[in-house]
């Protein structure tokens, strides 16, 4: 039974279970509706199961089909990690270190970090694998998709190990408007009444408390803002006046659009830059990347 299943069958249904629609799905994996359904009946026949059930709104996975997504999702990483492996070999590379990062600024420094140990060690190949949020890198990093990340501590895992490599002071974001947007710098307390947008994007409140300086050098708890899923949503909060959203400098510099001001804030302290990985990542490498 097993062994009648393709990969090119399962990394089909894995899309249709992300998208939840063969329309989605199809489209999305440049094949026709018929072609694709057909795929997922041969799997189905394969395993002697239903795994999909059609609605209005396109499909649901039965039990069967839940059980095969998170099962099939490791079995796809293990395929692509073999395929990987099998081509390096013939290419005459010596290994590979996969890095994840969650921002313009971390990835921009792991493609530089990735030129010099590429250089230095001729034959590896360093991946840099890019994700929406830290949560999200992390997560990675439990899967063993990704053997190492750069993240802004703290992470809120007491499972990932963290080498700091970067200390960076944080600003804060602010609309044009905003009576303190033409500082040089401010404190926390000048901003005590301001909402914090916060960026639904980390697994622990305590992370998420320390993002948004919760609570104040005095004592007294932040006013929390606007929730948000992702950096485009927290800067539109921001420009239309809703909140004020305290970020690493490295970042906020990037992220500051037209309508939204920078400020530095003098009294926070600096958040620290690092390597993070578990106890499966390929330590010998890890190394390189942080002595990189």
């Amino acid at each position: 039974m097993i062994d009648d299943i393709s990969l090119r069958s399962l990394r089909s249904f894995l899309v249709v279970a992300q998208e939840a629609s063969i329309t989605r799905a199809a489209a999305r994996l440049h094949v026709t509706q018929q072609t694709l359904s057909l795929q997922i009946q041969n799997l189905e026949r394969a395993l002697g199961v239903t795994l999909l059930v059609r609605t209005s709104r396109g499909v649901r996975l039965t039990a069967a089909g839940e059980q095969l997504t998170s099962s099939g999702r490791t079995l796809m990483a293990d395929a692509d990690a073999l395929g990987t492996a099998v081509h390096a070999a013939a290419a005459g590379r010596v290994g590979r270190l996969r890095v994840a990062t969650a921002s313009h600024p971390t990835t921009q420094l792991a493609i530089r970090l990735a030129t010099v140990i590429e250089a230095d060690h001729p034959g590896f190949d360093v991946e840099v694998r890019t994700v929406l949020r830290p949560v999200e890198a992390m997560a990675e990093l439990h899967a063993g998709t990704s053997d190492a990340a750069l993240l802004w501590l703290p992470t809120g895992d007491a499972d990932l190990h963290t080498a700091t490599f970067r200390h960076d002071a944080r600003a804060v974001l602010l609309a044009e408007g905003h009576r303190l947007a033409g500082s040089a710098s401010v404190t926390v307390a000048e901003l005590a009444e301001d909402p914090v947008v916060i960026v639904d994007a980390f697994g622990s409140p305590a992370v998420q408390a320390h993002r948004i300086a919760d609570p104040r050098p005095d004592g007294r708890p932040a006013v929390r803002g606007p929730v948000v899923q992702t950096l485009e949503d927290c800067l539109a909060q921001v420009r239309r006046g809703h909140g004020v959203w305290f970020a690493p400098i490295a970042m906020a510099e990037w992220a500051v659009c037209p309508g939204v001001a920078l400020v530095p804030v003098v009294d926070l302290e600096p958040v620290e830059l690092a390597v993070a990985w578990t106890d499966a990542a390929p330590r010998e490498w890890v190394d390189r990347l942080v002595g990189a």
